[in-house]
């Protein structure tokens, strides 16, 4: 009888637990363009003119427009999440074209953001001394990730190790949490 109530007590615990979904809806994720890279979108975005694609990675500019708020995105790879990675991996930049108003101070540069868009074409911008063609996303769905908080634990060497060893009495750890 104590199993049983331990399996059902730990079932229960099991049940409540949060787990990890992805941030865009399952009807998008559904109805999403699957199997073409990015690359291939930036290479000729007119080719995929009407399409929905998930796409994410961080914001570098954003300003306010006539037609809506224009966010420039580094695009970078999503884990299973779609959060964009940490990586220095990117294919290129691309714009988010928001028909609406989006304060440009939250929606500001170094955040993390992920898309669910159908692809309107490209635009052609100035980038430093040459013109970039930027693929054109305008979002069904915008995800806008929380910073990343950057904390330290304090690893303390053992009493016995001699002093040349390490010479600090503590090592300071980086890890990352994601509130």
């Amino acid at each position: 009888m104590r199993i049983v109530k331990t399996i059902v007590l730990l079932c229960l615990i099991l049940l409540t637990i949060p787990s990890c979904a992805h941030v865009i809806s399952e009807p998008l994720r559904a109805e999403a363009l699957k199997g073409v890279s990015f690359l291939e979108i930036a290479k000729d975005p007119e080719r995929f003119k009407g399409k929905l694609i998930i796409i994410g990675g961080e914001i570098i500019a954003s300003r306010n427009l006539k037609e809506g708020t224009e966010i420039e995105v580094l695009q970078k790879p999503l884990d299973r999440n779609g959060r964009p990675t940490e990586a220095d991996i990117s294919e290129g930049r691309f714009l988010i074209l928001h028909p609406g108003y989006l304060d440009t101070a939250i929606y500001g540069r170094g955040r993390s953001i992920t898309a669910a868009g159908i692809v309107k074409g490209k635009k052609t911008l100035p980038l430093g001394e040459i013109e970039y063609t930027y693929p054109v996303i305008e979002p069904k769905e915008l995800h806008l990730w929380e910073k990343r908080v950057e904390h330290y634990y304090i690893y303390y060497e053992p009493l016995w190790y001699p002093y040349w060893y390490w010479p600090y009495p503590y090592r300071r750890i980086p890890y990352f949490l994601y509130p």
